[in-house]
This record gives structure tokens, C-alpha cells and sequence, in this order.
């Protein structure tokens, strides 16, 4: 009998959000994958399912088929040199009546899989965690992995505004400003206490962070050592910023907090257009009239509101 490696081609990923998170999860999966789903994407693209807020899940695929006779048929074939493993039915939240399978048809498709993998199985902590879930009409099965949701361990730092943005949406943005972050400069020119930086260096991505407020940049060093990052925080306005960036990140809150005129707000924008190539920006209204006026073009954009209720919403533009 042929035997097959454990290498993956395709990746399969199963999405969770809130209502309120819906617009922001579409904009993060669009700049991933080119693609939104409320659920599952498939993609040649081999990512981190941490790196995302909304991932739960991914799904290295192994096998695919149209049935679950067809995967068993095929699980043999697995070379596990000694490994333990387990298999378990993939979760995907909200599914329709007429899609969903009950636990007990569940559990019976986890073992008939099972029986065929030429392995020992262990019901905890085994070496090897597959998994099977259906999908248009297929059966996709592969080695499993879990969001960890690293970032929940961010949510509190040593240094806290109650006006900066949260660590979930500061991850999502990170994803969609740095898609794909090989070889890729990033600056935040406005990092206040450092939430966008913490989130880009936990991922492994090199960014630099500014502000013309020592005190946040104060902060935002004291956050970024606190959970063992090594990144740089400049005392510098974006006016004096003198390097070139392939991506900038900017939340623009100041109207709201602070007595910032629309000729301040349209500098920092201008000068946003000349230190890089692509600008993430948030803004709690529209400024997209600015945002023509200093050269750049809208490509992509969402709004990412607080609570289901919507009370307080960012617009997320994506500008090149």
C-alpha cells in the first residue's frame, strides 16, 4: 500500500464573529484570501489561524471526498511513524437546519474514521489532532488546529487609554494593513499606547511606532516590554517622519478627544500619503474627501463598531 505524508497544498479555515464584528471580519478575510465567507474559506494560503481574531479553527487537508466512506477509505494510506492521534468533527457556528449534524451522527463519523487510521488513538493530548467537516458538497479531512486567541492575554496592559482601540480590532487591522508580511515595512505614526504595535509584534511582524506625545510613547514602550517584544518607539510627529514605509497604520480619533481642526487632520493624512505606499486609517467619520484631496485612493474599507448596538463605530479605509 501506497503510503502519504502529513504535507498540505490546501487549508480550510472556519470563521466565528459577532453581528456587530461582521463588516471587519469580511474586510480581513478579503485582504487575506481576496475572499469573505460567514464560515469556511478554503485557500492554497498557509497562515497562522492566531494571527486572526475570528478564526476558530484550521483544517490542514489531507484528503478530500464525497462521502465519509470515500475519507475512510483513504485515512490508511497516513504514515504517522508512531504518532498518537484523535479524530474530532470540525465546529462551525450557525449553520441552517438542513446543514447541521446532530452529535450523535457526529461522534459516529469520528470513529468510523478512526477505525481505518493505522495508528493508536488517544483521547487526550494526542501527538497528531485530526479533522473532518463538510463542505459544498465535499468531505475535506486533515490535521486540526485550534485558535489559541493569543491576543486575550493583551487585553490588559500596564498602560491603558479608555480612547484607544481594543486588541481585537487592532489584530484585525494588523491583518489587513500586513496581508502577507514577508519582507514588508510597516510604521505606525500614531501609536499612542502602542495597541497596533503590541498586536503587529506578537504576529512576528517588524513595525515602528511614533507619536509627538511623550507620555503615549512612554506608555506605549512600557506595554510593548511587559509582554517581551523588542520593537522601537520614536518621540516624533508625522510631519518629521523622514523614512519611506510600505504600510502605515492610523487611528484618527483626534476630533473626538482633542480640539484638532480638519487642516491638522488633512496634514496628518498628506503626510501619511508621503511616508508610504498603502494606509490603513481609522477614523470615527468620513474623510474620504480628505483622503482624495491628499492622493490617495479608497480601495477597500468596513466599519468596526463596539457592542451589538452600535453605540460608537470606526470606519476602517484601506488607501493606496
Amino acid at each position: 500500500m501506497t503510503t502519504f505524508n502529513l504535507q498540505s497544498t490546501e487549508f480550510l479555515y472556519a470563521y466565528t464573529h459577532g453581528r456587530e464584528e461582521k463588516s471587519l471580519c469580511a474586510l480581513e478575510q478579503r485582504a487575506i484570501f481576496g475572499e469573505e465567507s460567514d464560515h469556511l474559506i478554503i485557500s492554497t494560503k498557509n497562515i497562522d489561524p492566531n494571527r486572526s481574531p475570528f478564526i476558530r479553527s484550521k483544517l490542514s487537508i489531507l484528503f478530500s471526498g464525497q462521502s465519509v466512506q470515500e475519507i475512510s477509505e483513504q485515512v490508511p494510506q497516513l504514515e504517522l511513524g508512531g504518532q498518537t492521534f484523535k479524530v474530532i468533527f470540525m465546529k462551525i457556528n450557525d449553520l441552517s437546519d438542513e446543514d447541521k449534524i446532530e452529535y450523535a451522527e457526529r461522534q459516529q463519523i469520528e470513529r468510523e474514521i478512526g477505525w481505518n487510521v493505522n495508528a493508536d488513538a488517544k483521547m487526550k493530548n494526542p501527538d497528531i489532532l485530526f479533522g473532518i467537516v463538510p463542505f459544498k458538497g465535499l468531505w475535506y479531512y486533515g490535521i486540526y488546529q485550534e485558535n489559541e486567541n493569543v491576543w486575550l492575554h493583551h487585553v490588559k496592559k500596564p498602560q491603558e487609554y479608555s480612547t484607544a482601540i481594543s486588541a481585537r480590532l487592532a489584530r484585525a487591522v494588523v491583518n489587513i494593513a500586513v496581508p502577507d508580511p514577508a519582507g514588508v515595512s510597516v510604521i505606525d505614526p500614531c501609536c499612542g499606547i502602542g495597541t497596533v504595535l503590541v498586536e503587529a509584534l506578537s504576529m512576528g511582524i517588524p513595525i515602528v511606532g511614533s507619536d509627538r506625545n511623550p507620555l503615549a510613547v512612554k506608555g506605549s514602550r512600557e506595554n510593548i516590554a511587559h509582554f517581551h517584544f523588542d520593537g522601537t518607539v520614536k518621540i516624533k510627529d508625522i510631519a518629521d517622519e523622514e523614512g519611506h514605509y510600505d504600510v502605515a497604520i492610523i487611528d484618527m480619533p483626534y476630533n473626538l478627544y482633542c480640539r484638532a481642526t480638519e487642516e491638522e487632520l488633512f496634514t496628518i493624512i498628506k503626510n501619511a500619503r508621503r511616508i508610504a505606499d498603502r494606509v490603513v486609517i481609522l477614523t470615527i467619520e468620513d474623510m474620504d474627501e480628505m483622503i482624495s484631496k491628499a492622493g490617495f485612493t479608497i480601495v477597500d474599507r468596513c466599519v468596526a463598531n463596539k457592542g451589538i448596538k452600535a453605540l460608537f463605530s470606526r470606519q476602517v479605509v484601506v488607501c493606496e
